[in-house]
């Protein structure tokens, strides 16, 4: 699937190859072609460090001019931000500082969400029990109470209940790293990395906006100059989990994983195994950057000099508004408008009857084969295509499945959900772990699938291809993880 001929996606202009022989023209665009070609010559006999020792020499020469003509009277703040940096940049202590900020705003996240989660959700839920009531006071039938409270504004609740307190506390954190200045860092840290993978180090500043949102990721991509690199960014951004799939993951490590280890150090587990699922997306997304780098979209990585800017003091009102108001509130508005229509058709599917049994049950039971070849069942699968419009209400849609209910339930507590999983369902840690590589790896949502055609200039292709892609990746790693611990002896 080469990238076509003039479109946005392929690097340079479109060469004039129809002047005539003998013309200006011609003669300028021999010369040209001659430089070129010397230029090209000249790069490949450079070692790979060449740029680098170029800046670093320019970056240099800098530093003297300036230490001979300023003068620092009182503390020296710039040789403040070198310690800083000779730690947090170092090729041995760079990466695990890194994981471990990362731990610590998962475990942050972790402990704080749960509390706020469930005085949240009993509140929407005691609006729910006012609004019923009402309409039967005014003596609506039961159809319009239902679709209504059981069907629209439960999947709402769940969605806003699940959604933003994670979000009101992840935000911030994400917020303050990057206003400190640490995300530059990230970037310089893993810039190797991705560079070996046939990418752009800029791509590590966009797979981490992921982390909150995919649709923002693949905006985000715009910072990535070369066409190439920025399309296998857009095309990879899905493998970090986003802000729709954390509940899942937390619940999934929560009861599966943290439950097994003393309450004490159980957030901590959980903090810990979410690490683990977000250093297996890393890895995806570098893998499937260096086959498109190889295949479709073949090209070296290019070069570029990242200056690290110095470190500096939050302001809270910055953070306040970009976390809040520009990313959590635009965020939780985009899921409650994508929200508000699979509730109303989980409730359809849940009150149609057929033959004596739901919509839901039927359809679950024709998915269900496809689910039990990759460890999971027909639940999940017709959860995750009633979720495609937003990942949040995956384990809302779940339970009312499994509990035969017509409308979403009510109750959100995890020691529900596990009896519901564990006991009933007959769950083993063999169906959590596909559970995760599944949620992990399955397509985008449709917002962020409507932003990657935006930002690949209306192309279906590419579009598609950064649809499917990720989904069949997630079909066959599950296929494989399932059939391979069957075969070990592992239930599920």
């Amino acid at each position: 699937m080469p990238i076509p001929e003039h479109s946005p996606f392929i690097e340079g202009p479109p060469q004039d190859a129809s002047a005539p022989v003998g013309s200006a023209d011609y003669a300028r665009r021999k010369a040209a072609e001659a430089v070129l070609s010397r230029a090209d010559a000249l790069r490949r006999g450079f070692q790979a460090s060449f740029r680098d020792q170029v800046v670093e020499g320019i970056y240099t020469q800098a530093a003297m001019l300036a230490n001979r003509s300023v003068k620092r009277e009182g503390e020296k703040h710039w040789d403040f931000d070198q310690r800083i940096d000779r730690i947090v940049t170092s090729p041995v202590w760079g990466l695990p500082i890194m994981l471990a900020l990362l731990a610590a705003v998962f475990w942050v996240t972790i402990v704080g969400a749960n509390f706020f989660s469930e005085l949240l959700f009993n509140g929407l839920m005691w609006v729910d029990g006012q609004g019923a009531a009402l309409f039967a006071w005014m003596g609506a039938p039961w159809w319009l109470t239902g679709f209504v409270w059981n069907g629209v504004y439960r999947g709402l609740a769940w969605v806003v209940s699940v959604m933003l307190p994670p979000m009101a506390i992840f935000f911030p954190c994400f917020t303050i790293l990057e206003d400190l200045g640490y995300l530059p860092r990230v970037a310089f840290n893993l810039d190797w990395i991705f560079r070996r993978a046939g990418a752009h180090g800029k791509q590590s500043l966009t797979m981490a906006m992921g982390f909150g949102c995919n649709a923002a990721g693949v905006v985000a991509t715009r910072i990535i100059d070369s066409p190439r690199e920025r399309l296998i960014a857009i095309l990879t951004n899905n493998f970090v989990p986003c802000n729709g799939r954390w509940p899942t993951l937390i619940m999934l490590a929560t009861i599966f994983v943290a439950a097994e280890f003393p309450p004490a150090v159980a957030s901590l587990v959980a903090a810990g195994t979410l690490v683990l699922v977000v250093l297996v997306g890393v890895i995806f997304t570098l893998v499937v950057s260096a086959v498109l780098t190889r295949t479709w979209l073949k090209g070296a990585a290019s070069a570029f000099t990242l200056e690290l800017p110095p470190y500096r003091r939050p302001s809270v009102l910055r953070i306040l508004y970009t976390s809040l108001i520009d990313r959590t509130f635009f965020v939780l508005y985009r899921a409650i408008l994508t929200a508000a229509p699979a509730g109303a058709l989980i409730w359809v599917l849940a009150n149609v009857q057929i033959d004596g049994a739901s919509a839901t049950a039927h359809i679950a039971g024709f998915l269900n084969p496809i689910g039990r070849a990759i460890g999971l069942d027909g639940a999940v699968m017709l959860s995750y295509i009633i979720a495609i419009p937003a990942n949040e209400i995956v384990v809302p849609t779940l339970m009312m499945i499994y509990s035969n209910s017509t409308g979403m339930v009510e109750d959100g507590g995890y020691e529900l959900i596990r009896q519901m999983l564990v006991d009933q369902q007959g769950w083993t840690l063999l169906t959590a772990v596909s559970l995760m590589l599944f949620s992990l790896l399955h397509n985008p949502c449709g917002t962020t699938i409507l932003t990657m055609w935006k930002e690949t200039g209306g192309s279906w292709r590419w579009t598609l291809l950064g649809a499917l892609m990720p989904l069949t990746i997630a079909f066959v790693v599950c296929f494989l993880v399932a059939n391979v611990a069957r075969l070990l002896g592992a239930a599920g």
